[in-house]
């Protein structure tokens, strides 16, 4: 009975902060997306689901904003596990070469995302940005762009500038992950004549399972939070071409002062990000249960 008694005392403060900083937060965020409340006035009128009848009926931008914030988490979320999981296979080895490169490609991790959107806005330029003038001395000047002016390559260019920041991090996950499979394992397959692929698909993909869980969840909430890069870069821009739920959310509660209805917006968000993570999580599981 002490020992019931210790652990629930050990609960109370996790349960305070998460009743603090989640449960009241987002009861009263869902009071208010049945409001007109524009943030200032002191009173305002219950609306009902009117806030979410607008959005799903009129609201084009909204839609906008939900294909591009899809794209663009599905963009990092592919591109940046891939990446992350190559260099690590390839920098597994405790060489010194290989601790410098760990190194390199973590130092973006720690800087600000307004640092690396100010230095990926300048990569992109037009006239005098790195990338196009690459492209021309290589003989490829007829694929230089305006990377963030065009609406079609926009939402793509901002996620490779996430992919550059955050890869490096998730490097050192995958690595814990490879360090902890047993070294005999892929001996005796070796052993027994499997290639490299089949040691890969069959000994070490697997047992990568935990890892990839982290990688992916924490990739996925990442992106659907890169609110600082999109708006330093293109303030969902040109257009609402990279308007994205977390600058939508921002635009309608700050600049055109709708608060309720940017609750809505942002109730609608939490939902998404809830069913998208449940699933890789199912979907993970069902891949390490089968």
């Amino acid at each position: 009975m002490k020992t019931k008694k210790s652990i629930y005392l050990f609960m109370i403060p996790g349960g305070l902060l998460f009743l603090v900083f989640f449960a009241v937060p987002t009861i009263y965020g869902l009071s208010l997306s049945f409001t007109n409340w524009d943030g200032l006035s002191n009173g305002f009128k219950w609306v009902g689901f009117s806030n979410y009848v607008n959005l799903f009926t009129n609201d084009t931008t909204f839609h906008q904003a939900v294909g591009n914030t899809l794209k663009f988490v599905v963009s990092v979320v592919i591109i940046q596990s891939f990446f992350s999981l190559v260099f690590a296979l390839i920098l597994l080895r405790n060489t010194k070469v290989n601790v410098f490169l760990r190194t390199l490609y973590f130092f973006p991790t720690i800087l600000a995302s307004v640092s690396v959107a100010f230095i990926w806005t300048f990569i992109y330029d037009p006239n005098i940005g790195i990338l196009n003038a690459v492209l021309k001395i290589v003989g490829l000047g007829h694929l230089a762009h305006a990377w963030i002016g065009d609406p079609t390559m926009v939402i793509y260019s901002l996620a490779m500038a996430e992919i550059w920041a955050h890869t490096g991090q998730l490097l050192i996950i995958y690595l814990a992950g490879l360090q902890q499979i047993p070294v005999e394992m892929n001996e005796v397959a070796r052993i027994e004549g499997a290639s490299r692929w089949q040691i890969f698909w069959k000994v070490t993909w697997p047992l990568l399972t935990p890892a990839t869980t982290i990688v992916v969840a924490y990739t996925t909430i990442q992106s659907f939070r890169a609110f600082d890069l999109v708006y330093a870069m293109t303030n969902g821009g040109p257009g609402s071409s990279s308007e994205i739920l977390a600058t939508y959310i921002y635009h309608q509660a700050f600049q055109y002062n709708h608060v309720g209805y940017a609750s809505a917006v942002a109730m609608i968000f939490m939902v998404v990000i809830a069913i998208i993570t449940m699933l890789q999580f199912g979907i993970l599981r069902f891949r390490k249960s089968a």
